[in-house]
């Protein structure tokens, strides 16, 4: 799940992140600057390891697709 934040720079740091980042890409850049700061690596290998089990993403899929049909009643 994505969040929304909203930051303050300065000028020139905002004209800096548009000129040499892009418009449409400065929160992709500031995640990945920041994650490993924030977010221990055993996190990422476990959501890894979760996501490469095709047998758990399977059972996954069909039970949040069984809420669908429940919130349709």
């Amino acid at each position: 799940m994505n969040r929304k934040l909203t930051i303050t720079v300065s000028e020139d740091v905002y004209q800096g992140l548009h000129r040499t980042i892009g418009r449409r890409r400065i929160s992709q850049f500031i995640e990945k600057l920041a994650r490993p700061h924030v977010v221990p690596a055993e996190i990422e290998a476990a959501y890894r390891e979760m996501a490469a089990d095709r047998a758990r993403e399977q059972e996954a899929l069909e039970w949040s697709e069984g809420l669908i049909a429940d919130a349709s009643r």
